[in-house]
């Protein structure tokens, strides 16, 4: 069973950095589209970044310049680097893994990490 550990979360004042850190067992996520996706109190949950298994980044367009994720396959963990945090930043961040097999999503969540931003 694929297990995805979240880290890295807390408490953190506007202007602010924290680095998040999502370590994978039971996978190999080199093969895998890592993503972190976040959901704040009362809102849907939204796509942050993501990395595909070939190490291209995308962002969602509120975080582009301020957050960079990053993969290391040789120790099987996938980065956030958040940099000028705001309290719109403030939700659960969650690590997703997405591999397709013939066509078929595998998908793996991990519990998720708190991230609150004070003004």
């Amino acid at each position: 069973q694929v297990q995805l550990v979240e880290s890295g979360g807390g408490l953190v004042q506007s202007g602010g950095s924290l680095r998040l850190s999502c370590v994978a067992s039971r996978i190999i996520i080199s093969v895998y589209d890592m993503a972190w996706y976040r959901q704040a109190p009362g809102k849907q949950r939204e796509l942050v970044a993501i990395i595909t298994s070939d190490s291209s980044p995308d962002y969602a367009d509120s975080v582009k310049g301020r957050f960079t994720i990053s993969r290391d396959n040789a120790n099987n963990i996938v980065y956030l680097q958040m940099d000028s945090l705001t309290p719109e930043d403030t939700a659960v961040y969650y690590c997703r893994a997405e591999r397709k097999v013939f066509g078929l999503p595998y998908v793996s969540w991990g519990q998720g990490t708190q991230v609150t931003v004070s003004s």
